[in-house]
């Protein structure tokens, strides 16, 4: 008879067999086998144990394991997102955490994958506020972005709906206020009002503007890309010279996700051509820290922010389902996951805030600015729950103030930056980014109190140092801005390696006769801000010919040109006859470009749009133009009439981007005493004959001669830039 094999049991019946034998130790017992059974074993297949008291020892276990579950759930003994943070940096295939897959992949049961890591949905988007400032090299997620381009570039407008519009060839070219009283906003503040005849203006020096903010981490990658406007027809504000700093005359009008713009971001700067020297100065090493060093994060252990409350943490399971379909892409299915947890669960914050990113995702894939009012609204919504964790309600309020920022609803933002300091009045970084809202509506003098009172705080925040100092520059404090100015860009705070700082701080230099400038304008080459030392425009397109004076073969334009030199005599004339001051037609240049002397300007055409009041004074002169749309279409250019009396000096400066040249027609010029320099090659106009340079380069005015002289200025598109470039090209 076959032996019998024991299912179980602690040690009888051990059977043995093999080909060359049949016997069997299961017939027989031993004193080894008797042992065994004494101490647990069987006899007779019966066990030492009943099944019954097995199955209750086993409930007793299972029972007590359920209720320490319990427990540390709703004591919350145990962080889970720390201990998910620490476990996801073993996340080995790129999906976020750490699972099987991870696992098979550390013990080299399965290949790594090279797709790229997603970030968890708390660090969906930076938020510096919520850590300490460390030292690196990214633009301040405040403005930008944040802002950064801080950066991105803002002048306030009403906005139509999204349309579809071709990519340009050569590169990148709203809000519903929510019922309820948690914040209050009008969006009527944020309407422009046309401008005057008089409101024309040449440039700004002392003006800076907000770059795009940066989106979230995840899924849009938006910080090389710059939007026009919704409404092409809408007009800049007028704005007065201590209201500048961040509404540059020269600035890109709102970004949104109506047009890509054909200009890349400030920091990646232009190429230039070989033919145009570099700067013969010679320049001494800069007490800066590199790049490099700059973007190194030390070792800083960072607080996590905590996202979820007590009852998120019950259906964390379902959110990280709803939240794992966003990371993947899967954006209108992640917002169907989150609306039906908010029908579920209409307390979950958390499981709004993940509806509110799933709409702000949404708004960036479909170029829509209602989806992003949306997502504005459902931002503020997560704030105004209760049982909110502060994390969570900085995020949300942030994120609020960035997309309002996007849409051009300054006012509306400054409302949120405002509640947001209010909530954490200790935290600096807040009161920093509220201090470029206030300058985003051109409230310079409450936007200086704010920095003030975080360098009281904090009096080597970075951050704080060059904004403080752009505002003593606008104020014509040049020498009192100089300090603030340098020693934030040495911080290397995030935020201040930005080229608006260095371009200021070199300007605010060289009025003040300290030959440092050139350094500064150097390092803001090298670090990509500017083209060269020498051109040192921040809106540009990548790859245009550079070069600082051109002929009007090289232009293209010979047409133009010629027209403006056979009638020269005729423009002269109906300038002459505008001249009366009484008329107050021409009005003094105010934008600080002057070191001495008098200077004013009639303006014919701003922005590509005609100034029909002033063309009735120079009907023939407007009549001549009309024909020549490189001109008159030009909306990064003006087209105007130049007066300048004798005593006159104009600080060495640039204009704001590349996509443009100027011409000078002469029409009254004195025989000595009047020239212009550009780059390193000074040139003196004639009465009837065309100069043509590139504003983006340096260049400087001299009138030392015993009479006024007057020049036509007349700008036109770069001939590099294709139509539809010209098109779709913000106006500045």
């Amino acid at each position: 008879m076959a032996p019998r094999k024991n299912a179980k049991g602690g040690g009888g019946g051990n059977s043995s067999s093999s080909s060359g034998s049949g016997s069997s130790s299961g017939g027989s017992s031993s004193p080894g086998a008797r042992r065994d059974t004494k101490h647990g074993g069987h006899k007779n297949g019966k066990k030492g144990l009943s099944g019954s008291s097995f199955f209750t020892w086993f409930m007793v276990i299972a029972l007590l394991g359920v209720w320490t579950s319990v427990a540390v759930v709703w004591f919350d003994l145990v962080d889970y997102e720390e201990v998910l943070g620490k476990l996801g940096v073993y996340d080995a295939d790129g999906d976020g955490d750490f699972d099987v897959d991870d696992a098979k992949v550390l013990l080299g049961l399965k290949e790594r994958t090279a797709s790229k890591p997603t970030v968890p949905p708390e660090e969906a988007e930076p938020f510096p506020w919520l850590e300490e400032p460390v030292p690196e090299d990214t633009g301040h997620q405040h403005i930008e972005d944040e802002v950064q381009e801080i950066h991105s570039s803002l002048h306030e407008a009403v906005y139509t709906d999204y349309e579809d519009l071709q990519q340009e060839e050569d590169g990148p070219a709203r809000e519903q206020q929510p019922e309820g009283d948690f914040l209050v906003e009008s969006d009527a503040d944020d309407r422009f009002e046309p401008l005057e005849t008089e409101t024309f203006q040449e440039e700004t020096k002392d003006t800076y503007h907000v770059e795009e903010p940066a989106s979230q981490a995840d899924d849009q990658d938006m910080e090389e890309m710059m939007y026009e406007q919704e409404n092409p027809d809408s007009i800049e504000p007028v704005i007065d010279d201590d209201e500048r700093i961040y509404h540059d005359a020269d600035d890109v009008t709102y970004q949104d996700y109506d047009q890509k713009a054909h200009e890349p971001s400030d920091s990646e700067g232009i190429e230039s051509s070989d033919n145009v020297e570099d700067s013969n100065i010679i320049l001494e090493e800069v007490r800066v820290p590199p790049a490099e060093e700059q973007q190194e994060i030390p070792p800083v252990k960072k607080k996590k922010p905590k996202l979820l409350n007590k009852f998120d943490k019950t259906i964390k399971a379902e959110l990280d389902a709803a939240e794992k379909l966003r990371k993947r892409g899967k954006i209108e299915e992640a917002v169907t996951a989150f609306e039906e947890l908010i029908r579920k669960y209409p307390q979950s914050p958390r499981a709004r805030y993940g509806k509110a990113q799933c709409e702000d995702d949404l708004a960036e894939k479909r170029r829509s600015n209602e989806v992003l009012r949306r997502a504005i609204e459902t931002y503020q919504e997560v704030a105004g729950l209760p049982d909110v964790p502060a994390d969570l309600v900085k995020l949300s309020l942030k994120r609020r103030s960035d997309r309002q920022q996007f849409l051009g609803h300054m006012r509306g933002s400054l409302v949120t930056l405002q509640k947001l300091v209010q909530l954490f009045p200790d935290d600096t970084s807040l009161k920093n980014d509220l201090g470029v809202g206030y300058l985003l509506i051109g409230d310079n003098d409450n936007a200086k109190k704010v920095y003030e009172e975080v360098l009281n705080v904090t009096p080597n925040d970075g951050f704080a140092k060059v904004h403080y100092g752009f505002i003593l520059k606008a104020q014509n404090k040049i020498a009192e801005s100089i300090p603030y100015l340098k020693e934030g860009i040495e911080s290397g705070d995030p935020g201040t390696d930005d080229g608006r700082f260095y371009f200021h701080l070199g300007d605010a230099m060289q009025r003040v006769g300290n030959k440092e400038a050139y350094k500064w304008y150097e390092l803001g080459h090298e670090r990509g801000h500017f083209a060269s030392v020498w051109q040192r425009s921040l809106y540009n397109v990548n790859g245009l010919k550079a070069q600082p004076w051109w002929t009007a073969r090289e232009t293209g334009y010979t047409e133009l040109v010629k027209t403006l030199e056979r009638n020269w005599k005729l423009i002269r004339d109906e300038g002459l006859s505008v001249m009366d001051k009484a008329k107050g037609l021409f009005l003094p240049e105010d934008e600080n470009l002057r070191e001495k002397g008098d200077w004013s300007q009639f303006t014919l055409w701003q922005q590509g749009r005609k100034n029909d009041n002033a063309c009735k004074g120079v009907p023939k002169t407007c009549s001549l133009l009309d024909k020549f749309p490189e001109t008159t279409g030009c909306r990064r250019g003006q087209i105007k009439y130049s007066v300048m009396h004798p005593g006159t000096h104009v600080w060495p400066h640039t204009g704001p981007t590349n996509c443009r040249l100027r011409l000078h027609l002469g029409l009254v010029i004195p025989k000595e005493g009047c020239r212009i320099r550009c780059a390193n090659e000074t040139k003196t106009w004639e009465e009837g004959k065309v100069l043509i340079f590139d504003d983006s380069f340096e260049h400087e005015v001299w009138q030392d001669a015993t009479s006024f002289r007057l020049i036509f200025i007349v700008d036109v598109w770069h001939p590099e830039l294709t139509p539809q470039q010209r098109r779709s090209l913000p106006a500045i």
